[in-house]
């Protein structure tokens, strides 16, 4: 946050407010210790994610350091999805979004939008007003349907869906070409065609980004290939499938379907590393020995051909049962795969495998069953094969940088723990019954994963590895590396993905450039890669949200036609108005209120994560197994309550 200055207001602070249903706002102001609260008197129309100038009220003995914003700066959102609702014969939109404050007048709206959701854009905020006005942008359709919430998601996200017509044409037209390019790129690549290839990748997967193979050396080595689809040749820089993959940056993996980051005639067909074809690759081959070591690598462009698709399941049969399709070369990568785990491991690398919930759904997307993804020996194998080519391609592309004394990429970098992050975390962890050091700066790889070993299949296991996470800095693209923590890397970047992160596209595009010897560093080049990594951090953010909104949507509509049934479940948080618990098989959370206990007055201590019973003394604490009921299902609000059993 900086200070700024207008013509009637001297040292304004400049940041980014974060705002509440209620309309109080935050401003977090570096160098306090605390963020500025903004009372909703205060907030002068600001919006959750604007930039704003704020002036500091005078601070009352014993008070909190309040404000008022003076300017805004720019505006993060005007549109919003919500429901048309009706108060004293006018329409109003109720917005989805959590952070906004105030309802939107619809002056276009008639009755016949009662109970629809729609997109609405903020046309007007006058200043005295006590509400916006706006107008609908788009009809969505009657609230509660999947096909509704869905689009919800999707337009509260930002999200692209359909393709301009030039980008899809110039899809078309090079796959119209395919034949005929891979038959010219053969005249300069490497050929591994009869190199045994495969793909391991989820049952349901449609596009394949990336191919493993296996040669046996005389010496006992082994020369293991990763292979990626070579989408840089095909999306050049420049042209409409360049500017819409970076305007998306991602492919968006929601519960019912994928949006991908470029048009299918390229995802799904051309760049897909597809079964018995042909196709143009970006190889990292290593010869690698049984103790995992690299003692060479070869980066280049290659022409692949996948004679084997398993799927993550069809891979662990073959291993488990050390018989079937190149089981010789699965049972390398998984054997020398656990020797990189290990390593990694070894050197601070922090294991957070969690559970993953599975939605499947009927023709008319209403969730039949939720069950926990299987986390199986295969998915870790094709984990460790990627990590490697990541972790050698970010060290080249480095090492070729100094070298050279110019150059730029993209890295993917994790920072160390924030200190008072840490601190909450260690106080979290004892109140869970955990050993754990005094002080946060004790708390490295090592003595994380000493604790997420120690909970391994405990029912707190989910809770740990969560917390932890919350107390990590978050991973994000960057032009300069400063190792991942997470990983225990010092050189790290995304080469893996291109069909569906742009990111990997630009590390190609870099890669390729040191190869032909042709590294340069303009200053706006600098600038323009700065960029790509802040949008990409931005839009990779955005996809995560509208994923973890898909699934507690399915979560909270599978549980609505389960109102009264009792479940086991853990507890997963306290405060001060009740008990988080997340139910056991589905992961869905709901909340046990102080206002439904009806056996007693119950307190909450902080410090303790607990409630406890004024005249019984019952204790309720973070962790515990609990069984609960049913009571409440919101699926407008996606909230569910339970009365502890």
């Amino acid at each position: 946050m900086k200070p700024t200055t207008t013509a009637s207001h001297s040292a304004l602070l400049e940041g980014t407010i974060t705002t509440t249903r209620k309309g109080t706002g935050f401003v977090e102001i570096e160098g306090r210790e605390e963020d500025i609260l903004i009372e909703p008197e205060h907030l002068n129309h600001a919006m959750h994610g604007d930039t704003v100038a704020i002036s500091l009220r005078p601070l009352l003995p014993g008070e909190r350091q309040t404000g008022v914003v003076v300017n805004i700066i720019t505006n993060a959102r005007r549109q919003f999805v919500g429901t048309v609702v009706d108060y004293m014969g006018k329409c109003f939109l109720s917005p989805d979004d959590r952070h906004m404050y105030a309802d939107i007048v619809l002056p276009d709206a008639t009755t016949a939008d009662l109970g629809l959701k729609v997109l609405a854009r903020i046309v007007n905020w006058e200043k005295n007003a006590q509400l916006p006005t706006g107008e609908i942008l788009e009809r969505i359709g009657k609230k509660g349907e999947h096909e509704t919430e869905i689009q919800s998601i999707i337009l509260s996200g930002n999200i692209e869906q359909d393709f301009p017509p030039e980008v899809e044409r110039e899809a078309e037209e090079i796959r119209a070409r395919s034949k005929e390019i891979i038959a010219e790129e053969l005249k300069t690549r490497r050929d591994m065609r009869t190199v045994p290839t495969c793909t391991i990748d989820p049952r349901d997967a449609k596009d394949f980004d990336d191919a493993l193979s296996v040669q046996f050396n005389d010496d006992g080595t082994y020369e293991i290939g990763v292979h990626i689809a070579d989408v840089s040749h095909y999306v050049q820089e420049g042209t409409a499938l360049d500017r819409e993959g970076r305007k998306r940056a991602c492919s968006v993996y929601l519960v019912d379907r994928t949006i991908p980051m470029l048009p299918e005639a390229l995802s799904n067909d051309l760049c897909s590393i597809n079964p018995n074809e042909d196709k143009l690759a970006f190889s990292a081959i290593f010869v690698i020995n049984d103790k995992a070591e690299v003692l060479s690598r070869w980066f280049g462009r290659t022409v692949i051909h996948s004679h084997q698709r398993f799927p993550y399941e069809d891979a662990q049969v073959v291993l488990n049962q050390k018989a079937g399709p190149m089981y010789k070369e699965l049972e390398v990568l998984d054997r020398v795969g656990k020797v990189m785990r290990a390593q990694k491991l070894s050197r601070g690398a922090i294991d957070f495998d969690q559970d993953e919930v599975r939605f499947e759904l009927d023709e008319k997307g209403t969730v039949v069953n939720v069950y926990k993804k299987e986390r199986l020996d295969t998915h870790k194998l094709v984990e460790e094969w990627m990590l490697l080519a990541n972790r050698e391609v970010a060290q080249f592309i480095h090492s070729a940088h100094i070298k050279a004394g110019k150059g730029v990429s993209l890295y993917r970098i994790h920072d160390v723990p924030n200190e008072e992050k840490l601190e909450n975390l260690l106080i979290y962890l004892k109140a869970l019954g955990h050993d754990v050091p005094h002080k946060a700066a004790k708390l490295d790889g090592d003595t994380i994963n000493r604790i997420l070993a120690a909970v391994t299949g405990k029912p707190e296991e989910a809770l740990v590895k969560t917390a932890a996470i919350r107390s990590m800095a978050k991973a994000v693209y960057s032009t300069q590396n400063i190792g991942h923590f997470g990983l225990a890397f010092e050189f790290y970047t995304h080469f893996t993905s291109p069909i569906r992160r742009y990111p990997d596209l630009i590390v190609h595009r870099a890669l390729w450039s040191i190869l032909n010897k042709n590294v340069t560093h303009a200053q706006d080049e600098f600038a323009q890669y700065q960029r790509i990594a802040e949008e990409s951090t931005e839009k990779e953010i955005q996809a995560s949200e509208a994923e973890r909104a898909s699934i507690k949507f399915k979560q909270v509509e599978f549980m609505s036609t389960k109102v009264g049934q009792e479940f086991n479940g853990i507890i997963s948080g306290v405060t001060e108005w009740g008990a988080y618990v997340e139910e056991v098989n589905t992961k869905a959370e709901g909340m046990v209120r102080l206002r439904d206990m009806k056996d007693d007055f119950y307190t909450f201590e902080p410090k303790k994560f607990r409630i406890i019973g004024e005249k019984t003394k019952k204790i309720r604490a973070l962790g515990d197994v609990v069984k609960v009921k049913l009571v409440r299902a919101n699926l407008d609000e996606k909230i569910l309550d339970f009365v502890f059993v």
